[in-house]
């Protein structure tokens, strides 16, 4: 009898943020797949067989776990956030549509999970209250060109903008010269708020103006938000605000 499969996003890091459903998938899992940090996350117990793998393996995994589940075992894919957000399910449903025809039957289900982008919202304030868009600024799958271009769209279109994956040793460029395109677009003073480790111990939010900007407040545990120039700030120390956007948006 062939098993299951459940695509699962742990939520940003902290255990509060994990669903109750995603816990209880978990809670009956024979195996778990995912890229190492997120394996860790996921605690021991008996009758659970682990099974982490690198970065850039998400195809190898995906067949892994299919073919785990076709074999009668209850595999729980998990990834970091919200599994559909530059997670693991694009990637089984990729190996699905690839793979042995056979894997189209198999039960398999995604279970959402909160996203980085939600959580680091949530600890500035509302500052995706109004219309915004989530891109990657890794160009590991797709053109840096391209991603410039959707940039440079999200930016003329008004939308606040949530950046995953903002630098990396092998991308240390790429995140000051996103900064630059949209100094060119945007004014000075839009907020852009650096927020690493939300919702972890280590957690840090910084907001400071898009002009002041750069790389080096970065790393790849951080998740960037750039406002729009209707985003209000509302002082509530000496060092620190609310960030949120306002509910009407008028036309410039």
């Amino acid at each position: 009898m062939a098993g299951w499969i459940r695509i699962i996003g742990l939520g940003p890091g902290s255990d509060g943020l994990l669903t109750p459903d995603a816990l209880r998938w978990l809670e009956l899992a024979t195996d778990v797949v995912g890229y190492h940090p997120y394996v860790s996350r996921v605690p021991a117990r008996p009758g659970l067989s682990l099974h982490p793998s690198d970065n850039r393996e998400e195809l190898v995994r995906a067949r892994h776990a299919l073919s785990m589940a076709q074999a009668g075992r209850y595999v729980a894919v998990v990834s970091g956030g919200d599994a559909g957000v530059f997670g693991m399910a694009s990637a089984v449903f990729e190996a699905v549509e690839s793979g042995d025809p056979a894997w189209a039957g198999l039960d398999i289900e995604v279970v959402p999970g909160i996203s980085a982008c939600l959580a680091a919202a949530a600890r500035a304030g509302a500052p995706l209250g109004h219309d915004f868009c989530v891109l990657s600024l890794s160009d590991n799958l797709k053109p840096w060109d391209l991603l410039l271009h959707r940039l440079r769209a999200a930016a003329e279109a008004g939308f606040a903008m949530a950046l995953y994956n903002p630098v990396s040793a092998a991308r240390p460029w790429q995140l000051d010269e996103a900064f630059d395109v949209l100094r060119a677009l945007l004014p000075g003073e839009v907020p852009v708020i650096f927020a690493r480790a939300v919702t972890r111990p280590d957690e840090k939010l910084l907001v400071c103006p898009l002009r002041e900007a750069k790389a080096a407040l970065a790393d790849m545990r951080t998740l960037v938000l750039i406002c729009t120039e209707a985003t209000r700030l509302i002082a509530k120390s000496s060092d620190e605000c609310w960030v949120y956007a306002p509910r009407s948006v008028t036309r410039s």
